[in-house]
């Protein structure tokens, strides 16, 4: 079988992969299998936090791949209880450590902290790229106004903001405002923890094109520029993911796909 091969998505000097595994609720030995069955099937793109404890797994499937360190983009990101400025360099140093490697790729604000100014918590992340830690730097759930906010704050350019992002969950407003602002977008959820799975209308797209309705709701996002990093615990489930780059959606189909959004569409509180 071929090995995978994703292009990139291009973002204030970031090439982000636009496949990805996500490791949300992966832990242990099942965690770092997982990550190496990926990276040797040609993922280039791991997904982690430290709030997802399983930095250490993702270390050891990175290693036990034999895939070089420079090849493999590796996203982190610090959780919302520690954005004081302090806090915020601690995680950072831990994740590295957990991880053993010298720096992460992405390193992402986890969620917005309303309780902690985001200028002291922007003033952080910025630091953590100045000082090496973190090759680029970026947000996660970040809304339009937080978006325009943080932009205006930072002294290092952002890279990217990571959002709940499937067919069923209209983010239209924060896809824009965060490509005017020059950053990419990375969808979590984007199978809709498994509900894409049975959806009609993507299982008829995905029978003119020979795929699967989870392929075409992933290739649907891929289309836009959009970075998908689609979780799962089964390696036959990684060569599904993976097989997205070979087919095209018409027009009229991503129409169709798009028209099944709404403003309440996400799952993730």
């Amino acid at each position: 079988m071929p090995a995978i091969e994703s292009p990139s998505v291009e973002a204030n000097g970031a090439r982000i992969p636009l496949l990805g595994l996500g490791t949300w609720d992966l832990r242990g030995k099942s965690c770092a299998r997982m990550v190496e069955a990926a990276l040797c099937l040609g993922y280039r793109h791991i997904d982690t936090a430290a709030m997802y404890r399983n930095e250490v797994a993702v270390g050891e499937g990175l290693r036990a791949s034999g895939v070089r360190r420079d090849e493999v983009f590796i996203t982190t990101k610090v959780w919302s209880s520690d954005l004081r400025a302090r806090d915020f360099e601690r995680s950072t140093r831990e994740s590295v450590e957990n991880l053993k490697i010298r720096n992460v790729d992405l390193l992402l604000i986890h969620w917005p902290n309303s309780s902690v100014p985001l200028k002291e918590t922007i003033g952080a992340l910025c630091k953590m790229k100045r000082e090496g830690l973190a090759r680029h730097i970026g947000v996660s759930n970040f809304d339009p106004t937080l978006v325009a906010d943080a932009v205006k704050l930072a002294t290092e350019p952002l890279v990217n903001n990571q959002i709940e992002l499937h067919p069923y969950n209209d983010q239209s407003k924060t896809i824009a405002a965060s490509r005017k602002a020059g950053l990419a977008i990375t969808a979590y959820t984007p199978i809709a923890r498994g509900r894409v799975a049975s959806d009609a209308l993507l299982l008829r797209i995905g029978k003119v094109h020979g795929r699967t309705a989870t392929q075409v709701c992933l290739r649907y996002l891929v289309q836009q520029g959009i970075v998908v990093i689609p979780k799962t615990s089964r390696a036959e489930r990684l060569t599904e993911n993976g097989a997205i780059f070979d087919f095209q959606l018409t027009s009229a189909e991503m129409k169709e796909i798009g028209a099944l959004a709404s403003p309440r569409g996400n799952i993730v509180s």
